[in-house]
């Protein structure tokens, strides 16, 4: 196996205060052609929170949970964390990793599932990064998605089955993922990983039934994207007989500002003008089970450890060609 000098957590990144929020929202959306007026509407969410997405403190706290794993059970790999729209921006973290005298690196990257926008989309910024810094940048490989790694799912299992237990017992279980255009999703497994990693949890908290839905759709309205959005999955549930739902945002891996505030605020406002009983579980954030899962991605890299994972679904490291470009152009994900 390649030797390697250490891990290196690569996430989105958000605004940390009211004066970051535009150039933040510029960063993520140049060259989309997204209207000022939408980054206005967005930028509003930051700052019902004070300007402040949660996202840059939990992936701090994640990067502390990782250390404090691997020094304990190994291998002993330094961290460092990096975002590809804001401080510390991840052009910057490697040029510090350079500086360390450090040659290879393994990266996780915050999400589970295969898509352009969460696996490709990384790639390509590292690429970037790469060559920006020229000969003296790292060597860098993204470690594999993880949708179905056991530990992970362990996590989300138990923040389903905490969530569940402040829910009566006739709750409908909903799990949730960042909409795609359909365009993207036809170019990977996302929705049938997301479908897989539903029913596994759904099984193993003893529900025969679930759904699937989606949140936080940012396109043009005349591009197709993945549906049901989850605010009109409540109303067709509320008008079928359902009282109460537990909801889980299994796509998302730490509670940041798309679950905040599509889930936290518009979705529990339109369950409770609906007299829908709402529950959130929560996402896997600091779970030590999805940290163990983290050190044992690294460990299949570094100690070529066994290969764990409960469907078929998932690749192992990215293929080169994987997780295309979509085939019409869309709107990235525009908040986090």
């Amino acid at each position: 196996m390649p030797a390697y000098d250490a891990v290196l957590v690569l996430s989105f990144g958000g605004p940390e205060g009211p004066d970051d929020v535009m150039p933040f929202l510029e960063n993520v959306t140049r060259g989309r052609g997204v209207p000022h007026d939408r980054l206005l509407v967005v930028a509003e969410h930051y700052l019902h929170f004070g300007g402040v997405s949660p996202i840059t403190a939990q992936n701090r706290a994640l990067v502390a949970a990782l250390e404090a794993e691997l020094a304990v059970n190994g291998p002993r790999l330094p961290v460092y964390f990096g975002n590809r729209h804001w401080q510390p921006y991840l052009e910057d973290t490697l040029r510090r990793m350079a500086d360390d005298g450090v040659k290879s690196v393994l990266a996780f990257v915050t999400s589970a599932f295969s898509s352009y926008s969460g696996c490709r989309s990384y790639r390509e910024d590292i690429a970037r990064a790469r060559a920006a810094i020229g000969e003296r940048a790292p060597e860098v490989h993204k470690l594999r998605v993880f949708f179905d790694h056991p530990l992970f799912l362990d996590a989300v299992t138990e923040r389903v089955r905490d969530a569940m237990a402040l829910a009566p017992a006739d709750a409908a279980l909903v799990f949730t993922a960042h909409s795609v255009p359909t365009s993207m999703a036809r170019t990977s497994r996302y929705e049938a990983q997301l479908r897989a990693a539903a029913a596994i949890v759904a099984a193993r908290v003893g529900r025969a039934q679930f759904e699937l839905v989606w949140q936080s759709r940012s396109g043009p309205p005349s591009v197709p994207w993945l549906e049901p959005d989850i605010g009109d999955h409540l109303r067709a549930m509320h008008a079928r007989g359902t009282r109460n739902v537990v909801v889980s945002p299994l796509g998302f891996l730490s509670d940041h500002m798309e679950v905040v505030w599509d889930l936290d605020e518009e979705a529990r406002l339109i369950a409770a003008e609906l007299g829908l009983g709402y529950v959130r579980a929560g996402t896997p954030g600091t779970h030590p089970s999805f940290v163990a899962a983290i050190r044992e991605l690294i460990c299949e890299q570094v100690e070529a450890a066994p290969r764990r994972a409960l469907t078929v679904l998932g690749e192992g490291t990215c293929a080169a060609d994987c997780c295309p470009a979509p085939t019409r152009p869309a709107a990235a994900p525009a908040a986090r």
